[in-house]
């Protein structure tokens, strides 16, 4: 065969990182087939879906086995029912959207690597370390991609200068992963201030945004004045509900933005009804359960558990004196890897010595290297565990 291939490909690592981090674990455990590994890497959650959700889940399953209640394809931008919660829910912030701006989609991973294929070959800018699908998918694209650069020095939270390029694609994610860390109002004002005078527009995935506590830090970009002409927000019922076994996020496109004579809300909706055929009914039933008040109550209830894990983890690394960005409005901590090791060597230090998995910063991106992430995503008796085991080797 002798067919051409997408030669941007080649740009890509070999492997994805959590694909390389299971196939290092695997080798460890075919090596120590007794080994009592904790795993703090992968950002899966660990809690049950909430009562209301399951509700909400098993009545509409039952609705799918009766002739009169039966559903067939769903909308390729959802059900109006799941969107109509998706607008209450961002009034808690204040924030008035269209309900022609909301596309639910099966959750922000693919809305991240789709949201390419709207747009041309514009100068993409994307934070060094940050999550990788904005890289990938951007890669896979052919595009020119630049890094907006985060260290130790702004906290890993860059923001806005000079050399970004006029009419550019920004990505932002706050909180952040992996850094953990999270944009308070004047910070991504400056950001929205910037794209507004620099002709760009901002992808914002708020994927963690369910973490935020503290009420210096804005939810939802749309808080901030002047976004809805310069910002795309992807946001995800993985974390917020669970639903990482369930599939179910949502895009917002504000029927405000637009470029050269295009709004960017009908180029989405062509799209994806194209290239996309709904979420499934009883899926959006249980997201819209989610996003009513008692949903929310039980969403709240599993993400004060995994804070709670991030408090303890964080106790961790303030009596060792050790850097680290995150754990206070994010699942994730961010820290420097003890006597200079390297990411990766950090990564098989702490498997083979406490029997610990995170995840390297290097996978994140080469300002990621030199540091390590950890999640709370495990129970408490497991993250004290962890927690013990890390205080002898750190």
């Amino acid at each position: 065969m002798n067919i051409k291939i997408n030669s941007n490909f080649d740009q890509l690592s070999e492997n994805y990182l959590f694909s390389e981090i299971n196939k290092r674990i695997n080798n460890y455990k075919g090596k120590n087939k007794d080994a009592d590994i904790i795993k703090l890497g992968i950002g899966d959650v660990t809690l049950p879906l909430g009562k209301k959700v399951i509700d909400a889940l098993l009545k509409a399953s039952n609705e799918m086995g009766k002739k009169d209640t039966f559903r067939g394809y769903p909308p390729e931008y959802g059900y109006d029912f799941v969107k109509e919660a998706v607008l209450k829910y961002y009034k808690k912030f204040n924030v008035n959207l269209d309900l022609e701006s909301v596309f639910i989609s099966d959750g922000a991973k693919s809305d991240l690597g789709n949201i390419v294929d709207i747009f041309g070959d514009n100068p993409i800018y994307i934070p060094n370390p940050v999550y990788p699908v904005y890289l990938d998918s951007n890669l896979m694209s052919g595009r020119n991609i630049n890094y907006i650069i985060g260290n130790e020095k702004n906290n890993f939270l860059p923001l806005p200068n000079d050399e970004i390029k006029p009419n550019s694609i920004i990505y932002l994610c706050s909180p952040n992963n992996p850094t953990g860390g999270a944009y308070n109002y004047k910070e991504l004002k400056e950001w929205v201030d910037f794209a507004l005078n620099n002709g760009s527009l901002i992808i914002y995935d708020s994927a963690y945004e369910a973490f935020i506590f503290n009420n210096d830090y804005p939810h939802s970009i749309y808080e901030i004045e002047g976004a809805k002409k310069c910002a795309i927000e992807i946001c995800s019922f993985s974390k917020q509900a669970g639903f990482t076994g369930l599939r179910c996020g949502f895009t917002i496109i504000p029927l405000e933005l637009e470029s050269q004579n295009h709004k960017i809300n009908k180029l989405w909706k062509r799209r994806q009804a194209t290239k996309f055929n709904g979420v499934s009914y009883p899926v959006q039933r249980a997201a819209e359960a989610a996003l009513s008040d008692d949903g929310i109550k039980e969403c709240i209830e599993n993400i004060n558990y995994y804070r709670e894990n991030a408090r303890m983890l964080s106790e961790l690394f303030d009596e060792k004196n050790i850097f680290y960005t995150g754990g206070l409005n994010s699942p994730y901590i961010w820290f420097k890897c003890p006597n200079k090791m390297t990411s990766w060597e950090f990564f098989d230090y702490l498997l083979e010595n406490a029997n610990v998995v995170g995840t390297p910063g290097a996978g994140f991106g080469t300002f990621g290297e030199g540091y390590f992430r950890i999640t709370s995503f495990n129970t408490h008796e497991k993250t004290k565990e962890a927690i013990e085991r890390l205080r002898k080797v750190l």
